[in-house]
């Protein structure tokens, strides 16, 4: 496979998902078969439109990237997907919820904290007078 056609595999991934990660762009170079493999197994269970919404599958992948605790990045883009896809910041926080009494507080704090950076999200800090 030539860099270009790799190039354009990777450009399609991003007009497709709406993100891509940088092992898709390790792998586009460094070995392209694997990837297109791989992603053919994700657009099938993904981002083929079947009986779920891409809404839904979105918020799915958000929760499960959080109890598997995935990497923040890994987290960040499916809730970047998730609100250009109209899915609001306080039901994405509500789907992160759900890992809390199933995956633990470890798991949650780092959907949280992948949440909080996204959507620019207030918090509040303790008084000085304590």
């Amino acid at each position: 496979m030539s860099d270009e056609d790799a190039q354009a595999y990777i450009d399609g991934m991003i007009r497709d998902r709406g993100y891509v990660l940088e092992y898709h762009k390790i792998m586009a170079k460094q070995d392209f078969e694997v990837l297109t493999a791989a992603n053919n197994m994700i657009d099938a269970a993904y981002l083929k439109q079947r009986t779920l919404d891409r809404r839904t599958k979105e918020l799915i992948f958000i929760v499960s990237l959080t109890v598997l605790r995935a990497p923040k990045e890994h987290i960040q883009g499916h809730i970047r997907v998730a609100l250009k896809l109209g899915v609001s910041p306080s039901e994405i926080l509500e789907a992160i919820e759900i890992a809390l009494p199933e995956a633990g507080v470890v798991a949650f704090q780092g959907g949280v904290e992948a949440w909080a950076e996204v959507v620019d999200a207030e918090a509040l800090e303790p008084s000085e007078n304590i």
